[in-house]
């Protein structure tokens, strides 16, 4: 055979493939600028049921006379706690909804050279930083509405880790729901879900306080913005009966490690579907 016969190899071109942290990170940058230019969609959500709960039951009702005006200080940690949770809960739930639904986005990311875990991820990441920055802004917000607000430089800290991982596990709630549940049953299961979660979490009332109706303090225990709330509380108001710091931190860590893991995989089950 001559030099001639001999088939000459095809040269193919491999492009390396990006590692998954860079295409992780790009795709977490992009929905970060998406969160900053929709800015003022965090501030409705933030604003409606915690600003209008807070002056019906602050000013309004402190004005008459029927609660005392001490009670928004109480409140407002509750309902930082409550714009942490909810935020971050809507923030996966509804848009996954809609994308695994008729729209269908969600297949551009599953096309991404990154493993759909790490997509999920994504997803409870940018969740978690719009309910933190729900939490942030509740802050002022509130004390305009109420005309004060509880400040403790050194429980800062705390009550924004509180906030962190309350945001985190609403995360996890909202992701879990919207890749589990049919997306016909989706309105009426939230609010199912959603209406006890807010009655149920020690917003208006410090967790210690409930001695009195014992199974009513059994079922708040088991509801997550409980420990969100306390948590809070505990950070700007210490003098007021709450659960210790040690036990919100611990309880909220471990809802949180366990709805990573459930709603990844539900995420990840219905991504292959």
């Amino acid at each position: 055979m001559t030099a001639l016969d001999t088939p000459t190899p095809v040269r193919r071109e491999v492009r390396d493939r990006p590692p998954a942290a860079r295409v992780f990170l790009a795709l977490l940058r992009r929905d970060l600028l998406v969160t900053g230019k929709e800015l003022w969609v965090i501030l409705i959500q933030v604003g409606m049921t915690p600003l209008f709960m807070l002056f019906v039951f602050s000013t309004i009702l402190g004005g008459q006379g029927i609660v005392e005006r001490s009670f928004a200080n109480l409140f407002l940690p509750g309902v930082i706690a409550l714009a942490a949770l909810t935020t971050a809960l809507q923030s996966t739930a509804l848009p996954l909804v809609k994308e695994f639904g008729f729209t269908m986005e969600i297949e551009d990311r599953l096309l991404a050279p990154l493993p759909t875990s790490l997509v999920a991820v994504g997803k409870l990441v940018v969740a978690t930083i719009r309910g933190l920055l729900a939490a942030v802004l509740m802050y002022p917000l509130g004390a305009l509405v109420v005309g004060s607000a509880p400040w403790r430089l050194e429980g800062l800290p705390t009550a924004l880790l509180v906030a962190l991982l309350g945001a985190w596990v609403g995360g996890g709630i909202g992701m879990t729901l919207s890749t589990i549940l049919p997306i016909q049953r989706i309105n009426v299961t939230f609010s199912v879900i959603v209406t006890p979660i807010i009655w149920t979490g020690c917003i208006h009332y410090p967790w210690p306080r409930l001695e009195s109706m014992r199974w009513f303090q059994v079922v708040t225990a088991f509801n997550p913005m409980t420990y969100v709330s306390e948590g809070v509380r505990g950070a700007m108001l210490p003098d007021v009966p709450h659960m210790p710091g040690w036990v919100c931190l611990l309880a909220l860590t471990g809802m949180a490690a366990a709805l990573t893991w459930l709603s990844v995989r539900s995420f990840t089950r219905r991504a292959v579907q």
